[in-house]
């Protein structure tokens, strides 16, 4: 076999060299994601040998474990081969090099605290990648951890002089790569960099000098784009007569940099940091550089089987080329292209409006409005102006009085107005997807909305802030071309998760009070950094003066309101027939949720308790006679509340459960007494915001306690339901219903098959639970 056609079968067949090496007495470790520190584990005495997904439509234990496939069918893969039995005594290493491998670390964790099978050495090295030093400090204690684990699987202690040797071996290699990159095909290139992650640097050294390259034709392209972590893709665009002479992705060229040779933890950010930790407009110059220095004559973005980063990556390296180089945006793998712009500006008819029951929300819809004016009359006074994601923390802005919308909020708006599609097509014109987070891209939309006549209450004003926590891949390149379209400062706070193999998961009972110590310290020191950071640069830019008793007041205000929803939920949980559904709770749950922190806020808040505690002692309930109670899993239908009370005459069915409130009476509460410090209680609110809803361990107990607290006969699912979610409820015996739709995807069409669905639901299995409790 020549060395070309050896490197080829390793990069096919990686559990075949995982196989070899450990017959040869090797301790091998299977990795997983693009930024695992190889050098660190061969300063070791380790053999990292990469664990990719493998392509292939059937993963049937994967999907007996994560429900039905979404999309994207990476995780699936994934989850497939770690589900292998041959896996389970062998040390395997996840990195969060992106938002999936998070979850399936987490499933994998919830696997084995419920005696399932699942790898037994399991690690998860979670580094963050923001040039900070904040983010050295804590990368740090995730390597001493790795430390300690990689010595409980065989290694030796990792030294500097380990580390240098191993670095200096890699760095050989790699030198060596990058000299016959020019005369290899792109397919050969991607192996052969490939095998840097999958052969001993020795051996992958000894195959190098042996190549003699064949020549090489074709159209010269350079691509850009996902992380590709098989061949097939370069194959089919060889196929096509194209040669890739050069490539910018996380399984490509990216990786040929030389690694860190010493343990200090500040040299780990950059170092292979994933696309969906990135800045898309930082990186756009240096990729277009590139590609023009390559030869290419075009540049191919690839978006491949529903990744979310890329797609948010393409409008800013596009306008980096100019004119330099044709660019093309192609999608590979992506079950439905995205529906074309719509060139019909004629408004759909308006949903029929839902029947609110509360006096308590009457004034809701006057005060935002005049909240909205009046936060109008502020900016064009001088005011700044921020936006932010609602798991970002807002409380500091509060404290420095400076005026801030929320996005999701924002989005709320655009869809009950009905003007989704006029902001889908603002994306489109605009170069962005409007099919990958689009919930979360309508604050972007409306920077491009200079139809003062056509926006939602007038539109938003120009941020001069832009904040967001970093948990989805989208996140960073949506808020990037925020940032560029509006001019608006970003900051982007990291996202941690918990890597403990064991966790508490009745959060709900232990956070409020004991988050001190059921968090990890690393992860709210880091937060905490990061806070300070952000008020120091609020502060330098506004000349305002962050109060600490203003701060603490508003922390207090968050407390007492949140405490008013939890005795709220509790009433409603407790009380049949159920005396609101979740028309009534969203509502008065959210809208005060905007404005947290605030006296009216709190006060709403108690009103809204107030009056469902009158409604309870009265024995008033949604419908004469209740005979199904239901729960909401996923997102509201903001643009149309009124689907809720379809089946309330009909069938005595009432959504009683949403997330909404559910979430605020458990999600937010972090009391800061005995002399705790308010800020790592924001911090730890913040962490594991998100968690509640879709993280393995956290979503589903949370959910399965909520539905039976609730006497819950049937669940709806969104499609953003978390799989486990689905599994625990089942498992729980408590029928779910998947419609597999987002919230944003309610046009007529789909609301009448939805409604068809959700008949069927409650006539049949749902009616049938009900039927049982009630007897």
């Amino acid at each position: 076999m020549d060395a070309l056609a050896a490197i080829a079968a390793a990069y096919a067949d990686a559990d075949a060299v995982a196989a070899r090496l450990a017959a040869g007495g090797a301790t091998v470790v299977r990795t997983v994601g693009s930024d695992a520190p190889l050098t660190w584990l061969r300063a070791a005495g380790l053999a990292p040998v990469r664990l990719a997904p493998v392509a292939g439509p059937e993963t049937p234990r994967a999907d007996a474990v994560m429900g039905r496939a979404p999309a994207r069918r990476r995780a699936h893969r994934l989850m497939e081969r770690l589900l292998d039995p041959a896996l389970a005594e062998v040390p395997v290493l996840i990195t969060r090099a992106d938002a999936e491998q998070a979850q399936i670390f987490a499933a994998l964790r919830e696997r084995l605290r419920l005696g399932e099978a699942a790898p037994g050495r399991l690690h998860m090295l979670d580094l963050v990648h923001q040039d900070r030093p904040a983010a050295a400090g804590y990368n740090a204690v995730r390597l001493r951890q790795l430390d300690d684990w990689l010595a409980a699987q065989g290694g030796r202690a990792v030294t500097d002089a380990a580390l240098a040797e191993a670095a200096a071996t890699e760095a050989a290699v790699i030198e060596a790569i990058r000299a016959l990159l020019p005369r290899l095909s792109g397919s050969d290139r991607l192996r052969l960099i490939g095998c840097t992650a999958i052969l001993p640097p020795d051996e992958l050294a000894e195959l190098v000098s042996a190549i003699a390259p064949p020549p090489v034709t074709g159209r010269p392209v350079f691509v850009t784009g996902t992380a590709l972590e098989d061949d097939a893709v370069y194959v089919a665009l060889e196929a096509e007569g194209l040669r890739i002479v050069g490539d910018d992705q996380d399984w490509g060229e990216r990786r040929l940099v030389a690694p860190p040779a010493t343990r200090d933890a500040a040299a780990l950010p950059a170092y292979f940091a994933p696309l969906s930790a990135r800045c898309p407009s930082a990186d756009a110059a240096a990729v277009a550089r590139a590609a023009v220095a390559s030869g290419a004559e075009q540049v191919l973005h690839l978006a491949v089987d529903h990744d979310e980063a890329a797609p948010w990556a393409a409008a800013a390296l596009e306008r980096a080329l100019a004119d330099r180089l044709p660019f093309e945006q192609r999608r590979v793998g992506w079950h439905a292209p995205p529906a074309p712009p719509s060139t019909n500006r004629t408004a759909p008819p308006p949903p029929p409006r839902s029947r609110k029951s509360l006096e308590s929300l009457a004034s809701f819809g006057s005060y935002q409005r005049t909240w909205f004016q009046g936060l109008h009359a502020e900016v064009a006074g001088g005011a700044p102006f921020a936006m932010v994601n609602a798991n970002a923390p807002q409380e500091i802005l509060r404290a420095l009085d400076i005026p801030f919308v929320v996005n999701q909020w924002w989005a709320s708006i655009v869809a009950a107005k009905q003007q989704t599609r006029r902001y889908r097509d603002l994306l489109a014109a605009h170069g962005h997807p409007t099919d990958v987070e689009a919930y979360s891209a309508q604050g972007l939309a409306a920077a491009y909305d200079e139809d003062e006549e056509a926006a939602p209450w007038g539109g938003v004003p120009r941020p001069d802030f832009v904040h967001a926590v970093t948990s989805s891949d989208a996140t960073p390149g949506i808020f990037d071309a925020w940032a560029t379209a509006s001019g608006a400062s970003p900051y982007l706070y990291a996202r941690t998760v918990d890597p403990r193999l064991s966790i508490p998961t009745r959060w709900w009972d232990d956070l409020p009070d004991d988050w001190d110590t059921k968090l990890e310290p690393e992860r709210i020191d880091l937060l905490v950094a990061e806070l300070k950071e952000v008020i120091g640069r609020l502060e330098a830019a506004t000349g305002r003066t962050f109060s600490q008793e203003r701060f603490e007041a508003v922390m207090h205000r968050v407390n007492e309101q949140e405490d008013y929803y939890r005795r709220t939920r509790d009433l409603i949980a407790r009380t049949v027939p159920a005396p609101i559904s979740i028309v009534d709770s969203m509502p008065a749950t959210m809208v005060p949720q905007w404005h947290r922190g605030t006296e009216w806020a709190r006060d709403a808040a108690k009103a809204f308790y107030e009056e469902v505690a009158a409604r309870v002692a009265a024995g008033a309930g949604v419908v004469a006679e209740e005979k199904v109670r239901l729960m909401w899993v996923g997102r509201g239908l903001w643009s149309e509340t009124a689907f809720y009370q379809r089946w309330e005459e009909s069938h005595g069915a009432v959504f009683v459960w949403s997330m909404y409130l559910a979430l605020a009476a458990d999600g937010y509460i972090r009391h800061f007494d005995r002399g705790r410090d308010p800020l790592r209680a924001l911090a730890a609110r913040f962490l594991t915001m998100g968690d509640e809803l879709r993280m393995p361990s956290w979503a589903g107990p949370w959910h399965v306690h909520e539905a039976q607290t609730h006497a819950i006969d049937g669940a709806v699912a969104l499609s953003d339901a978390d799989p486990f979610v689905i599994r625990a409820l089942t498992a729980a015996g408590i029928p779910v219903l998947e419609l597999g739709v987002d919230n944003f995807a309610m046009d007529a069409d789909t609301a009448a098959a939805l409604e068809r669905r959700i008949t069927a639901f409650i006539e049949g299995p749902a009616g049938a639970r009900a039927a049982e409790r009630r007897a």
